[in-house]
């Protein structure tokens, strides 16, 4: 990511904590869906909310090969809130 899309990324993501956290997740959620959204952003090496349905399907296609179903599933969730905003 270039310096101006990592200053994105860094406000989007604080947004994302704070919507976490006033949505009542417990810590260990706010974790593994803030863990899911860098995971997605360094695959992609791009602020995940510019990416297309073709971009999340190649990426959890990778995902499946090489993590647990539960990683799948929670890389889904984390990511699904992150697009709602």
């Amino acid at each position: 990511m270039n310096i101006h899309e990592q200053q994105r990324f860094d406000l989007l993501y604080e947004q994302h904590l704070t919507n976490l956290t006033l949505q009542g997740k417990r810590p260990a959620t706010i974790d593994a869906y803030s863990r899911a959204i860098r995971r997605i952003a360094a695959y992609f090496d791009c602020c995940p909310d510019t990416l297309t349905t073709d971009d999340l399907k190649r990426y959890f296609a990778d995902l499946i090969a090489s993590h647990s179903w539960s990683t799948v599933k929670l890389d889904r969730n984390g990511g699904r809130l992150s697009v709602r905003g």
